[in-house]
């Protein structure tokens, strides 16, 4: 369940963060009702630290509190009015029809656009799926507000979920259609399919696109699932750092960090004295974690690495990276 933590009687914030995640801490494991707090270190700063898991009963009756109808919900996620409803949770509904009826609030960006005499069609997508929702304005006032629309807009959409006459199951007629953040005309995404090389000149907005954004879903489960078995397995997880001055592979492919600039980056690197840097010494960044898992091995048993980890391989094939992310297990 949700954790819900209280702290009474920190004087600063620097205390209140360290007595948190001290709280966070005990509450992971012992899964308590109530926690004192009896570290030496936290005695004198926190007066009591009360714990407790909000149980899916009491979720319930919030819920039921709140006006919501806790039998009308799509994948755990309850619909209601006023309450943000995910776009996944109509578009992927197990079973489309039980949601007719239900009141939702959508907020995400306007993927697409298309005003007619009588009717304006607005598809919406807020990132929790790769499909988004079709939104149905009729009436002048909302045709009014849909003329201004364009791809990119932050919009805020009320209404009702009805059966589609379209391709899909269910869309949403709307009562009400609030711009929450204009866009430029010159907004670069547009309804076709753009090259890779010219989403790299938007890095900042190529996220929006199928392409990317399934990607980004793809790591995402694949990094959760590999944390996911380690644990089960009983590994620690190590965070191993990503500056070192160590060349794990031997190779010498490796991006140095340095401070230094012009002349003085010159004169250190033709004479291999780096003793004036920020570091003291040669500094890169790491190309492996293996040496930190080896070293935390010997001390913890079973551990691993997953981090990001850079290569300065003068190749430009698509079997060379500059960085990526690898998995590094060591048992001992």
């Amino acid at each position: 369940g949700d954790l819900t933590c209280q702290v009474i009687g920190v004087d600063t914030p620097m205390k209140w963060f360290r007595t948190m995640v001290f709280g966070v801490g005990l509450a992971r494991a012992f899964r308590g009702p109530a926690v004192r707090c009896s570290s030496r270190g936290l005695r004198s700063r926190v007066a009591l630290c009360r714990l407790a898991t909000t149980t899916s009963s009491s979720s319930e009756q919030e819920a039921s509190a709140g006006g919501l109808d806790a039998s009308a919900t799509s994948e755990g996620r309850p619909l209601g009015v006023g309450r943000r409803t995910r776009v996944a949770s109509v578009v992927e509904a197990a079973d489309p029809a039980s949601l007719v009826g239900s009141r939702v609030v959508i907020k995400g960006w306007v993927r697409t656009v298309r005003a007619q005499k009588s009717l304006g069609f607005v598809e919406v997508n807020d990132g929790s799926s790769l499909a988004g929702v079709q939104c149905v304005m009729e009436g002048e006032e909302l045709l009014s507000v849909v003329r201004s629309v364009s791809t990119g807009t932050a919009v805020r959409v009320e209404g009702e979920v009805v059966e589609s006459k379209g391709k899909q199951a269910v869309e949403v007629r709307a009562a009400s259609l609030d711009v929450i953040g204009e866009c430029e005309s010159s907004y670069p995404l547009q309804k076709k399919r753009h090259s890779l090389e010219f989403l790299r000149s938007i890095a900042h907005l190529r996220p929006r696109t199928n392409t990317l954004a399934a990607v980004a879903r793809v790591r995402s489960t694949l990094a959760q699932a590999t944390h996911d078995f380690f644990r089960r397995e009983r590994f620690q997880y190590l965070h191993s750092p990503v500056i070192t001055a160590s060349d794990c592979e031997g190779a010498g492919e490796m991006f140095r960090v340095t401070t230094l600039e012009g002349g003085a980056l010159s004169t250190a690197a033709g004479e291999d004295d780096f003793a004036t840097d920020f570091f003291g010494r040669s500094a890169y960044l790491t190309v492996s974690g293996q040496l930190s898992a080896e070293a935390y091995s010997s001390a913890l048993g079973d551990v691993y690495t997953f981090g990001p980890t850079f290569r300065a391989e003068n190749s430009q094939t698509t079997r060379h990276l500059a960085e990526f992310w690898m998995i590094e297990p060591e048992m001992a």
